[in-house]
């Protein structure tokens, strides 16, 4: 048996771009991984595949990503099938942390690794895009600029040491609603965009972006409070990740993050989390 820990993701910066005419939507995301982990156990099941996921209401079929990631995989390298995972969620599901997407990407890498690596990254790459946008990402590496609709990655140089503190709210989101909220126009036209470089904690609080968050606030008024609380308690900036709920806060040093989180954790019914960079 393996346990592999599954990583959450927050974006500290993401713009959409266009409206493309396959009905996605062209971005610019700074995507990082951080130490918040879902726990992922694989062994042998004696034939086919099975996916366990205790405590949570996920589908345990072709309906989770996980199992289909695993059917994938082995379709891809021609092996019958053979695995049964069992999956602990502590990430929030639909949250704009892209669990599912790591949950994915770490059993492709995992059952790649189990059966003496028969595939390459980009291979591995090339099936996690047809999973899900953020997979091929969390396959990549912990830090990195994608575009297209995510599926173009780029190495991001090293960000500065932070401290993230994390609330959720206790709701789920649709990111295919908050992107049809956005009402850009269709366009075939081109566009031009600048790589922003975040040298300084501080470049980085000023540069936070996401042009999501409008969309998604308009939708849960409550995650302006969610925000204001973060600031409140001393983070340098505050910021909705992905599509949402939930909204993180930069901190420069660690004793002022840990107080953060402890006072949080304390006065609030939100879940709240404390993480850093991997």
């Amino acid at each position: 048996m393996i346990t592999k820990a599954s990583p959450a993701k927050i974006n500290l910066y993401l713009r959409v771009l266009r409206k493309r005419e396959d009905g996605y939507h062209d971005i610019l995301s700074l995507m990082q991984k951080i130490t918040l982990f879902d726990e992922m156990t694989f062994a042998p099941a004696g034939g086919g595949i099975a996916v366990h996921c205790p405590g949570t209401t996920l589908p345990e079929d072709g309906g989770n990503i996980v199992y289909r990631a695993a059917a994938a995989f082995f379709s891809r390298i021609g092996a019958s099938p053979d695995i049964e995972i069992t999956l602990r969620k502590r990430i929030p599901i639909a949250a704009g942390l892209g669990g599912g997407s790591s949950n994915a990407a770490t059993t492709l890498m995992t059952l790649n690794e189990m059966y003496g690596s028969p595939l390459t990254r980009e291979e591995l790459i090339e099936i996690g895009t047809g999973l899900g946008a953020d997979v091929p990402f969390f396959i990549f590496g912990n830090t990195a600029w994608a575009s297209g609709i995510g599926d173009r990655l780029a190495e991001a140089p090293p960000l500065p040491p932070c401290r993230f503190i994390l609330i959720h709210p206790g709701f789920e989101i649709s990111t295919k609603s908050v992107y049809q909220g956005l009402n850009l126009g269709l366009t075939k036209q081109g566009f031009n965009y600048s790589i922003p470089c975040f040298s300084t904690a501080e470049d980085l609080i000023r540069g936070l972006t996401n042009d999501l968050e409008k969309v998604t606030m308009k939708l849960h008024p409550v995650l302006d409070e969610v925000r204001a609380l973060l600031l409140a308690s001393g983070a340098g900036g505050a910021l909705m990740s992905g599509s949402g709920p939930t909204v993180f806060g930069i901190f420069t040093d660690r004793e002022s993050a840990d107080r953060a989180e402890k006072n949080l954790g304390q006065q609030t019914r939100w879940r709240v989390f404390g993480a850093q960079s991997l």
